[in-house]
């Protein structure tokens, strides 16, 4: 029997090196989603020979600061975090980035995020198509899921205990979303003329996720 040698981190299922060998040719600099069962964290790298040099990163922990309440993991969080990034991001004199993937999936979460950095000013390769629509990315959804369930006051105490116990009503999610949006781009140079536009500052085309 032959055997064959694999590398560590592919075995592990942590990297794909066809797309990192890509990214080191192209010299790309890169953006990195990670959402876990308690946080999101998005990275900027610099891919080099020796390993990845982080640029900038948030982590959605931070809105707290910004007075987020909400979940530190859902779609408008992603985006709020991307939103913040993407700021981060053209500080450091950046404003082209690609999305690195590696073995993980493109899912709505990342692609919230990705929009709330092409929101900030930052041109990421993507199809529009694939981004989340308004009501997706300001909570408009939990708000309308909280005046049905508000018939049944019980699974409403229930299922929006955390938001409850941090003095948020759901129904008003898509204002307190609005709310820290504006803080976050309070002090950007440029803010986007629309808010939450449907359109992406990015180019339209079909390009390939790494």
């Amino acid at each position: 029997m032959v055997y064959t040698a694999v590398l560590r981190r592919n075995r592990q299922n942590r990297t794909n090196y066809r797309k990192r060998v890509a990214m080191l040719i192209g010299r790309h600099s890169f953006v990195s989603i990670t959402v876990s069962n308690q946080n999101i964290m998005a990275q900027v790298l610099k891919p080099l020979a020796g390993g990845d040099s982080v640029v900038t990163a948030v982590r959605s922990r931070e809105l707290l600061m910004y007075g987020w309440k909400g979940s530190m993991k859902s779609i408008p969080t992603c985006y709020l975090t991307g939103l913040l990034l993407g700021i981060r991001t053209l500080e450091k004199g950046m404003n082209n980035l690609i999305l690195y993937t590696g073995k993980g999936s493109f899912t709505s979460r990342v692609a919230a995020c990705l929009k709330g950095l092409i929101d900030a000013g930052v041109s990421i390769p993507v199809s529009e198509a694939s981004l989340p629509k308004i009501e997706r990315i300001n909570g408009g959804h939990i708000a309308q899921y909280a005046e049905v369930l508000k018939k049944d006051e019980r699974k409403y105490n229930s299922h929006f205990s955390s938001l409850l116990k941090n003095g948020w009503v759901p129904e008003n999610y898509s204002y307190y979303f609005e709310e820290v949006r504006t803080k976050i781009t309070k002090n950007m140079r440029t803010v986007p003329d629309s808010t939450l536009s449907d359109r992406s500052k990015s180019p339209t085309r079909n390009a390939p996720v790494i």
